[in-house]
């Protein structure tokens, strides 16, 4: 049986996943359970890196202007998870292909991580938010978010994170 807290905290979860769907083209579901906000990974890609390459990237990215719409930058959504200290960049689709290996071994080299196709991520809700368990460090921004490979390229150009 749900505690009121839960179902409140449920409720706050399926407002935000509203949100994100009306206005980010998040298409996400809730864990009821657990209010818990999950995006599988196909339509949206993920790439997870520790937090000082995920802040060199963001200004890598950042200092790309979308051609669409001058003046704005390119970073795009970013979720933190403080306790871990990663973030999560959220992308275009990712490719139902297998990832170049060589891709791939660069990533785990920098201790980043794809999250592949099917695979399930959780976007902050307002419970996560409240805890500092997992937030934006950039909200999403309309339905923008950068090309997979642009983001992957990115990382790679910053070099190794300090640890």
């Amino acid at each position: 049986m749900d505690t009121p807290g839960s179902f409140a905290t449920a409720q706050e979860a399926l407002e935000r996943c509203r949100r994100y769907r009306k206005e980010n083209g998040l298409y996400g579901v809730v864990d009821q359970a657990l209010g818990r906000i999950m995006v599988e990974i196909g339509v949206v890609g993920a790439i997870t890196v520790p937090a000082p390459l995920g802040a060199l990237t963001r200004e890598r990215l950042r200092a790309t202007e979308r051609p669409e719409t001058p003046g704005q930058s390119r970073c795009g959504p970013i979720i933190g998870h403080p306790r871990s200290h990663r973030w999560t960049f959220l992308t275009e689709h990712a490719d139902v292909s297998t990832p170049d290996t060589a891709v791939l071994t660069a990533l785990i080299g920098q201790y980043s991580a794809l999250a592949q196709p099917g695979t399930w991520i959780v976007l902050p809700s307002p419970a996560d938010e409240r805890t500092g368990y997992r937030v934006w460090i950039d909200s999403p921004d309309g339905h923008f978010r950068p090309d997979l490979a642009e983001v992957i390229e990115a990382i790679r150009s910053c070099g190794s994170p300090v640890r």
